[in-house]
Formats: structure tokens, sequence, C-alpha cells
């Protein structure tokens, strides 16, 4: 319980911090981001439990990383994540999970993700800002991936890339476990090195 007290203070000052960077009131990221004024009011003050959408709407209306919105200063030149270490920020009903491991840093950053899709369970993601890449390696299993309508199943071993600034879904297929590795490339941008 501590450590989800920490993390959503975390959480909580760098909404604010990035918010205040912006020079955005709190009425006018709420209507950006199309979070109600009263989440807002409540994530900057460590109130609350706010989901996935809502920390990447944040991100995306402020020009920044989801994890950049989650980590505390740097503790160093390497920085090892163990996927344990990190709570999911999404969960689904039949056991399914995403994991943000980390962001590198920089003008234009990357966000690591571990993914686990339960068969038929999905993930459905809205559009992200422009210029943002997502790139799914699968390691073993098979979804399949959605972006603008289109089915494509991707396979253990293969991998693939898309314009992120279009509607798109992960879901699990085949009969067993999918476990993918998810990049977000993020583009660049003054607000994003923060």
């Amino acid at each position: 319980m501590a450590e989800t007290a920490a993390a959503l203070r975390t959480v909580a000052h760098n909404v604010r911090a990035a918010r205040t960077r912006a020079g955005l009131s709190l009425e006018e990221l709420s209507r950006r981001a199309q979070v109600s004024k009263g989440a807002l009011v409540g994530l900057e003050k460590a109130q609350g439990n706010p989901n996935l959408a809502t920390l990447v709407r944040l991100a995306d209306t402020l020009g920044i990383s989801v994890s950049a919105l989650m980590q505390g200063p740097p503790e160093g030149r390497v920085r090892v994540v163990a996927a344990d270490a990190v709570a999911p920020l999404w969960t689904g009903e039949r056991g399914s999970e995403a994991r943000l491991m980390l962001t590198t840093s920089g003008p234009a950053p990357v966000e690591v993700w571990r993914w686990r899709l339960e068969p038929g369970e999905e993930y459905p993601s809205h559009p992200h800002q422009a210029g943002v890449v997502e790139t799914v390696s699968v390691t073993s299993g098979r979804m399949t991936l959605v972006v603008d309508g289109a089915e494509h199943t991707v396979e253990a071993g293969q991998t693939a890339t898309f314009d992120g600034d279009t509607s798109h879904t992960y879901r699990g297929a085949g009969t067993g476990t999918c476990h993918l590795i998810m990049t977000v490339h993020l583009p660049p941008g003054p607000a994003s090195a923060g």
C-alpha cells in the first residue's frame, strides 16, 4: 500500500509540474485531455486511482511519455528494471496485463512495455499524438493487432510496427498466452525531455 501511495504522489507531482510547464490551467488540461476536472484535481492531490487510458491522454496532451508521469528522479547511468518490480498499468479480466518497464531519456524518448495477452482478451487504445510510432515484438504465442480496423496476426518471433496516431487494439489470439515487448517511440519535442 505504501508503494502505491508513493507512486500516486509521484504522478501527482509530475502531472502538476508538466501542466505548469505547459502553461495550462486545470480547466484547459481537462478539456484537451478529455479528463474530468474533478478527476484531474484529485490526481494532482494524489487521490484516486487513474487508469491507463487517463494517463495516456494526459501524457499525450502534455507532450510527454506515460512513464515521465510515473517516474521519480534518475538513479544513475544504468537502470535495470525487473518485471516483478513494476506494477501493471492495465490488467484484464482474464489475467492479461501491461507493464511500463521504463522510458529512455533524451529529446525523443522510447517507452518499453511488457504485455501478457490471454486468448480473446483485448486492449483497445486511443490514438496517440502525431509522430508516435509503436512496435510490437511477440516473444511467445500469437496476437491480433488491429490498426485502423484492419487485423494483422503477429506470431512468436515476428515484429510489427505502425503509426500510433490512429485507433489500435491488441488482442490475444490462439489457444495460449501471448507475451510481447512493445516500444512506443515518442516524437522529439521540447516537453518530451521531461
